[in-house]
């Protein structure tokens, strides 16, 4: 049971342990993002951005929190990419064609600091960019506001390491959206402290401190 939304993600993921029966034909889903410690480079808490960007495609989804690799297949169900669609189009509405700033669509590396490199679902940034920053590889700082779209294997990690990392990177604004409880939690950062605004669940609207006269609702991500 997830402590925060009241979700049982366990529900919806068979087991695959040994000695445990499965279903016939179930696919084996990732038990969550775990610790990279098979691969090879420096020690575990010594890895920085220039070893992350060196590392061979191996088709897998890779982070860096605080020096340490974690990995993660690259899982993304059809849900999760409509939902960061319908989200994007929001934001872009309200921050790119009123000239606010950026949406950017994940994946997408975000250096907080040479040791944290993180990969969010959607970002914001606000103020102006130039063309080489568009160019650019990756985003070096922190963006305004972050959003991530939970699956069932990444839950501890979004809304543990990486909320974390947001807070002490200085991302202003969190989101954490739950297709399954069809909810939206924000998190705003004072003093560098997350504080929840609230969960926001169907016909709510939802109160953004960054982006100021957003009158989007929550179920017009769920579709």
């Amino acid at each position: 049971m997830d402590m925060w939304s009241g979700t049982d993600y366990r529900a919806s993921i068979y087991t695959h342990k040994k000695g445990r029966a499965t279903m016939p034909g179930t696919p084996k889903l990732p038990e969550g993002i775990t610790p990279a410690d098979h691969v090879p480079g420096p020690r575990q808490g010594e890895w920085t951005y220039s070893h992350y960007a060196a590392l061979p495609d191996d088709g897998c989804r890779h982070e860096i929190i605080d020096g340490v690799l974690y990995v993660a297949p690259p899982i993304r169900t059809v849900s999760h990419q409509q939902i960061a669609a319908c989200i994007g189009y929001y934001f872009y509405s309200f921050v790119t064609l009123k000239g606010r700033g950026n949406v950017i669509a994940g994946p997408i590396d975000v250096e907080f600091a040479p040791r944290t490199v993180v990969q969010p679902d959607l970002l914001v940034l606000l103020g102006g960019v130039n063309n080489e920053f568009l160019l650019s590889s990756h985003v070096t700082g922190p963006p305004d506001l972050v959003v991530e779209i939970l699956e069932p294997h990444t839950v501890e990690h979004d809304r543990g390491r990486k909320y974390n990392a947001y807070a002490r990177g200085g991302v202003r604004e969190y989101w954490i959206v739950d297709p399954l409880a069809r909810s939206v939690e924000i998190y705003a950062l004072e003093a560098g402290i997350y504080h929840r605004l609230g969960i926001f669940r169907g016909e709510d609207f939802l109160p953004s401190w960054v982006i100021k006269d957003f009158t989007v609702r929550v179920d017009q991500f769920f579709i």
